[in-house]
This record gives structure tokens, C-alpha cells and sequence, in this order.
């Protein structure tokens, strides 16, 4: 379905699965559902429900595809912010966050809204309006315009509408996936016994990574995050905000140093 322009915002969240209308809606009932506001805090607890959710759709198409997980990438950077409040995002990435809440604010609103119109549509009307007659409509222009002023008018007109824009093409890059990035984890694990976050995503405290550092920054922590919910890691961070030592879980051979 084509987007629909509602103000300044453009809406175009429009797929119905069986439950869910869209990712806004999915997202919303996720919150609702934990009885939570709509923040940051909010969005960083919902988001592996959120992507849970994606995973058990069925085939839809590409666009609706894409609006499901931009919301979902969004929900990453939130949570990976909360996880790593270090972790300085770039204003695209802010931005983007701030464009969710305020979609998923105006959405709980006009879903509220539409609650009530539903609740009254349907109604029996005890006292009804008489039809207006039909009226055909006539091009009757004042006596006193000319075909000269007609014709200028239609050109203002014409002028006034908004004009065809040319967006530039994007591209997109492959970032290694999760699975790709704990593989990897596992590995120089399994080899060194033990390594730190920082030396395995390169992170360093205090220097701003760029835009494509820390994405495999989040990439990483959330590998690392898996593979300790897995059981194959044991991490520790002994001071707020600190580095953070990962080793394997059971030691099979003699550790040196």
C-alpha cells in the first residue's frame, strides 16, 4: 500500500498479519503488554520479544519486510545504547531513535482514537438527518474573468505543485551477521582461553568509533551476550563502565600466560 502523508509525517506501516497490523502495532502491543511507557527504556526491554515475533511471521512482501526490520534495527541500537551506555551513537542513529517514538506516540494515539470511533460506529441514530439533494456541480466563473486570468491561474497553479525530487541511490553493505560474529568469538576463545571485549572488537574507551566500527561493536556485544546465555562463555567486568574479561566456560587444557 502507498504511503499515506498525515502532517509532516509520512506513514507507511500498513501490513495485517493475524494479530498485528504492522510493526508499530506490533511494538506497541509488546509495551502495553508490559505495562510500560513509551521510551528508551521501554524499547530496549521489548526488542527480543520484538524480533522473536518477526522470526515466526510468515512469507510477506519485501516492502513490508523492510519496515519490520528498520524498526527492528532500531530497537538493536536502543538496546545495544542501554547495554553500552559508552557507546556514543552518530546523529543519523539518534535521529532515527527519536523518529520511532515519536511514529509509535502518534500511532498509540491513533489507535486510541480509532478504539473509540468503534465503540460508537454502528450505533442506532435516533434521530437521522433527511437527505440533501443532489447537486450536479457547474464551471461558472464570474463574468468579469477572463480567458487570460483563467488561464493564468491554472499556470499558478501548476507552478505550486510540489515538484518531482530525485533521492540518491543507496547501498547497502553487508555487516557480519551475529552468528558470523559468535563463531568468531568462540573461536578466539577457544584458542586464547581468554580475551577482553575490548581487544576482540578493537573498542577503545574514550575514542569515537565511526559509524561502521560501531555497528560491529553492537554486533560483538551481542554475540558475546549470546554465547554467555548459551553457556559457552563466562565474562566479568570488575568496575562500572570497564572493560570486559571473556574466557571459556571449562577449561580442557592448561592456561598460560
Amino acid at each position: 500500500m502507498e504511503p499515506t502523508t498525515i502532517g509532516e509525517y509520512k506513514v507507511s506501516y500498513h501490513l495485517k498479519t493475524k494479530q498485528f497490523e504492522g510493526p508499530l502495532d506490533l511494538l506497541l502491543t509488546l509495551i502495553e503488554k508490559r505495562k510500560l511507557f513509551i521510551g528508551d527504556f521501554a524499547l530496549a526491554k521489548v526488542a527480543d520479544e520484538y524480533i522473536a515475533h518477526i522470526r515466526k511471521f510468515e512469507a510477506f512482501p519485501m516492502n513490508d519486510v523492510a519496515n519490520f526490520l528498520l524498526v527492528a534495527s532500531t530497537l538493536v541500537l536502543i538496546k545495544s545504547k542501554a547495554l553500552l551506555p559508552e557507546l556514543n551513537l552518530g546523529e543519523d542513529e539518534e535521529s532515527d531513535i527519536d523518529d520511532l517514538k515519536r511514529r509509535l506516540a502518534m500511532y498509540e494515539l491513533y489507535r486510541s482514537l480509532a478504539q473509540h470511533i468503534r465503540i460508537n460506529f454502528g450505533k442506532e441514530i435516533i434521530f437521522e438527518r433527511s437527505g440533501r439533494p443532489e447537486i450536479m456541480p457547474v464551471f461558472a466563473p464570474e463574468k468579469h474573468c477572463s480567458a487570460a486570468q483563467m488561464g493564468e491561474s491554472i499556470r499558478a497553479v501548476l507552478h505550486a505543485l510540489p515538484k518531482k525530487i530525485e533521492l540518491p541511490k543507496a547501498t547497502v553493505r553487508k555487516i557480519v551477521s551475529i552468528e558470523e560474529m559468535m563463531t568468531r568469538l568462540a573461536t578466539r576463545v577457544g584458542e586464547a582461553l581468554k580475551t577482553s571485549f575490548g581487544k576482540f572488537s578493537r573498542y577503545e574507551k574514550g575514542k569515537a568509533p565511526r559509524k561502521e566500527e560501531r555497528l560491529e561493536i553492537i554486533v560483538s556485544f551481542l554475540a558475546m551476550l549470546e554465547l554467555v546465555k548459551q553457556g559457552v562463555v563466562h565474562v566479568t567486568q570488575h568496575e562500572d563502565f570497564g572493560d570486559i574479561d571473556i574466557e571459556a566456560h571449562k577449561f580442557d587444557t592448561p592456561q598460560y600466560a
